[in-house]
């Protein structure tokens, strides 16, 4: 069983019933909403046939519905401008345009306070770099440092400036309104800068009626700055490697992932990485072998999970691209990993006997973990501990707790009541694990479950084998 997850987000090129049916089977575990171009209706018709298509299979997927946060973007243009090195350009607010100088609006009306003279402004993804030379009351003069071409709607960074947006815009609000309406298992941060921004996320997720697990997407310097505190606030984090790569000298960018996976596993947050993992993939059958390598060191440093963006939105080969991950991620997985785990951080007496649990598995060979979980804490827990070999089966009594576990590597959720008499439960379990061919009679069982003696709670570890109840 493959532990990494894939995450896949859907487009054009993957929203009909036959192409998600395709994507499921192939091992998508969860499928992204972007709401940068996901209009309502889309939303509520999409949501609606995956849960439909998990009826139909027999699965459970997952879905995450990403925010498009407070970007900065240029205006519409009725042609696309030519720009070289050395030539003035000029950002507008509300069409303050200057006779003789090329220019362009821009979508936020603070951006002559946030930015200096000095600053870089990157657009389209860092492919044109402007240098800031004056600001006026609505215009900002730069010096074009770059060849580009300049189209609409391009988005803007501004490496280490600290922009006075909201961290939820209006429509950020309204789009997570609509995610707990619709019952959206994820719920991510575009441009978190701080732990604050993760507070706010999920207190309106509670105040919408929503149970979405919060993920703050890593994609600035100051995030990357402000990591501990974030993590610390988040319910998962995604490294979003696209603006990230932009934000932050790309040399940097390797060890800035390496670094929070390791800060992830430490303190049990599960960590996503994003964003370019077979960008070649839009156009081409197979991967290059730098992506491959790319895929690789995201599943030996042992990520939650790895993430399709432009490969399954638009590009030509979608389903494609999941077997390719599947295949890359599973072959490194049984290589071994980084070992960061080894670090975890054990802080009651319950995450330590899990630690017990996932010890006696590492030592049996062939052995299997089987989880009984309430709220999800112990398969979670389980996971960050990144079992050697053994797959972990994770027995919840809701498909809003087993959807939720979808993003947790090692982890395959199975919907079950879990009865008053853990005996049944077990019993129970063992016949499910047996129906799906994920166990044979004679298999060893590491099971851990909490059980309630006196009016207490209490962890507990069995080791049993499959057909000896």
């Amino acid at each position: 069983m493959r532990k990494t997850k894939i995450i896949a987000t859907l487009g054009p090129a993957t929203e009909t019933r036959d192409v998600l049916r395709e994507m499921i089977r192939a091992g998508t575990d969860i499928f992204r909403l972007n709401m940068s171009h996901a209009a309502h209706d889309w939303v509520r018709n999409i949501v609606s046939l995956i849960r439909s298509l998990d009826a139909e299979l027999d699965t459970i997927t997952g879905i995450l519905m990403d925010t498009q946060g407070p970007a900065i973007r240029t205006g519409e243009l009725s042609t696309k401008i030519d720009l070289k090195p050395g030539e003035i350009f000029e950002f507008t607010i509300h069409g303050a345009h200057s006779v003789e100088t090329r220019s362009v609006d821009v979508n936020y009306d603070g951006l002559v306070d946030d930015i200096s003279v000095g600053d870089v402004v990157l657009v389209d993804n860092g492919v044109i770099r402007m240098k800031v030379l004056e600001k006026f009351e609505n215009r900002i003069r730069c010096e074009v440092l770059t060849d580009g071409v300049l189209g609409s709607r391009r988005h803007i960074n501004l490496p280490g400036v600290r922009v006075n947006l909201p961290a939820l815009t209006e429509k950020d609000i309204d789009d997570v309104a609509l995610g707990c309406e619709i019952g959206v298992d994820f719920i991510s941060l575009s441009f978190c800068r701080g732990a604050e921004d993760m507070v706010l996320l999920k207190k309106t997720i509670l105040e919408h009626g929503g149970t979405a697990r919060a993920i703050a997407k890593i994609e600035h310097q100051l995030a990357v700055n402000n990591i501990d505190t974030i993590i610390a606030e988040s319910e998962g984090i995604m490294v979003a490697r696209g603006d990230l790569g932009i934000e932050c000298p790309m040399e940097e960018l390797p060890i800035i992932q390496r670094r929070i996976i390791q800060k992830c596993l430490r303190v049990d947050r599960p960590v996503i990485v994003a964003t370019h993992m077979l960008e070649s993939m839009i156009s081409n059958p197979i991967p290059t072998r730098a992506e491959v390598t790319d895929v690789a060191n995201a599943a030996f440093e042992q990520a939650d999970a790895v993430m399709l963006s432009g490969e399954s939105t638009v590009g030509k080969y979608p389903v494609q691209c999941v077997r390719t991950l599947d295949k890359i991620t599973s072959r490194i997985e049984r290589s071994g990993g980084a070992g960061f785990a080894t670090d975890a951080l054990m802080l009651d007496d319950r995450s330590k006997t899990i630690h017990s649990a996932v010890v006696l598995a590492n030592s049996l060979v062939g052995s299997k973990l089987v989880i009984f979980t309430r709220a999800g804490f112990m398969a979670r827990f389980t996971a960050n501990l990144r079992p050697r070999s053994a797959p972990i089966y994770a027995f919840a009594p809701t498909l809003e707790i087993c959807r939720h576990l979808k993003q947790l590597w090692g982890v395959r959720p199975l919907l079950l009541p879990l009865d008053r008499d853990p005996e049944r439960t077990i019993e129970a379990a063992e016949v499910e694990l047996l129906r799906r061919k994920l166990v044979e009679p004679g298999d060893r069982l590491v099971i851990v479950s909490d059980l309630m003696a006196h009016d207490q709670r209490f962890v507990s570890i069995q080791l049993r084998a499959v057909g000896a109840v």
